[in-house]
């Protein structure tokens, strides 16, 4: 059985821009065994099966991408599934041509803090995934000694939180605490919440918790600075351990990760989609869906995260998808310091790159690198993931970069439908989604899913 794609427009490893190209599957192991230098369809954007044998899927002047990874997702599942699930936020992965994602271990309950707290969530996810998921382990305190079974079992590293978390089951951990997890951890990767509360910081007066700027003047950068200086100098003690700095909000750390890089540093950065297309000066004074913890910082700000990301300073781009429910984000008292934090933004994230990338003389091609190879790297998927080349997952998006939508509800697929972007014009549909070579959502059907099953693996 094969599933053969064919284009004018691939995107393949080591290219910035499509080319002609065609891509065999085979179905029953769901692999990359053949990419042929050549378009052989004949431009009718036509799909035909031969039963039993063959899928061949003529995509035209459409571009043919890697399905992309993404390894900073909260789906909240056991416990909060009210929030997000994984049946609801794997669709919306699968609607916006991300084929894996990398489930974060914190707004679970039972969190993904021992083995038998990942059988939960496992046991869970079971028959619901639309895409491939694999999960993050949590770092906490007193939990050191389960870090060599969570490995054993599956996860691909470890999330930390170096300020409160507002979460009993999940609080943060001290400097004495990385010490003991990070000895048991060669070769791992730690994931960090880089933001650090100094003790001797003086309490904040409320002022007017409605205003943005009030909220934006409590998470400042030096939170971020002092807990980036924090891990630079743990990676320099631990040089086996793999740091990955999570959704780094403040372009005044970039100094600091550069030098401990230019070291040679084990050390790693990704910024997020609402970071890089989203400013401070355009968040209404009570807007609460806006809040997510690092800020959305200023224009100024935003720009020289792109600056980084162009010059490898930052190596990838994330959703940090991190809903819940729609009245916890409090919008009638508009109150940002009581709101809930995180921003809702699965399935659009491709369009949202490429819409504000463009603008700025960004390729796809580096775009796919920070959305998609350089993700898979993270999570230790580089050998399957991320890349439409022999021996990998039959992961493909058929993508049409031109039309224009304006995001509205009916563009969400996750499970509360409340994000900063709705009203947004974006540009780029994704009109297919395989994982492994099935089909995993076609806008053609009805609702896109309608007639299929979900095929996606945990990992």
């Amino acid at each position: 059985m094969l599933l053969t794609v064919t284009s004018r427009n691939v995107l393949l490893p080591d290219y910035d821009l499509p080319r002609p190209a065609t891509i065999n599957v085979d179905l029953r192991t769901g692999k990359i065994i053949e990419v042929r230098l050549r378009y052989i369809g004949d431009g009718a954007c036509r799909e035909s099966w031969a039963p039993g044998e063959l899928h061949f899927v003529d995509a035209g002047d459409k571009t043919v991408l890697p399905g992309l990874v993404d390894a900073h997702v909260h789906l909240e599942e056991p416990g909060n599934q009210d929030w997000e699930g994984f049946w609801t936020g794997t669709q919306a992965a699968a609607a916006g041509g991300v084929t894996t994602l990398i489930d974060m271990p914190v707004d679970s309950s039972p969190p993904t803090t021992t083995p038998r707290n990942l059988d939960i969530k496992r046991h869970s996810a079971r028959g619901q995934c639309w895409i491939d998921v694999g999960f993050w382990g949590g770092a906490i305190p007193q939990n050191q000694a389960e870090s060599g079974p969570l490995l054993s079992a599956g996860v691909r590293g470890f999330k930390c939180f170096l300020i409160d978390t507002g979460i009993e089951e999940f609080p943060c951990v001290s400097e004495n605490d990385l010490h003991a997890h990070m000895s048991y951890l060669q070769n791992s990767v730690m994931i960090f919440h880089a933001e650090m509360q100094a003790a001797s910081s003086p309490a904040r007066h409320r002022l007017n918790p409605r205003s943005y700027q009030e909220f934006l003047s409590s998470r400042p950068k030096e939170l971020e600075i002092d807990a980036i200086t924090l891990i630079t100098r743990l990676q320099a003690i631990y040089p086996s351990v793999s740091c990955h700095i999570a959704h780094l909000s403040a372009a005044a750390a970039l100094p600091i990760i550069r030098a401990a890089k230019d070291c040679g540093s084990k050390l790693s950065v990704e910024t997020c989609f609402h970071y890089l297309c989203l400013s401070a000066e355009d968040i209404p004074d009570g807007a609460t869906e806006y809040k997510c913890t690092p800020p959305i910082r200023e224009d100024s700000n935003r720009n020289l995260l792109w600056d980084a990301l162009v010059d490898g300073t930052i190596d990838c781009v994330t959703s940090d998808h991190s809903p819940c429910l729609i009245e916890m984000k409090g919008l009638e008292c508009g109150d940002f310091m009581e709101a809930w934090g995180g921003v809702s933004s699965l399935g659009l994230g491709l369009s949202l790159l490429w819409t504000e990338g463009k603008k700025r003389g960004i390729s796809l091609g580096q775009i796919i690198r920070w959305m998609t190879i350089r993700n898979a790297e993270l999570a230790g998927l580089s050998g399957t993931k991320g890349q439409l080349k022999v021996g990998h997952d039959g992961d493909l998006v058929i993508w049409d970069p031109e039309p224009e939508f304006k995001v509205s509800k009916e563009h969400l697929y996750f499970k509360n439908k409340l994000t900063p972007y709705e009203g947004m014009t974006l540009k780029g549909l994704v009109h297919k989604t395989f994982v492994r070579g099935r089909l995993a959502y076609d806008s053609a059907l009805q609702d896109g899913f309608t007639g299929l099953q979900p095929s996606g693996e945990l990992l």
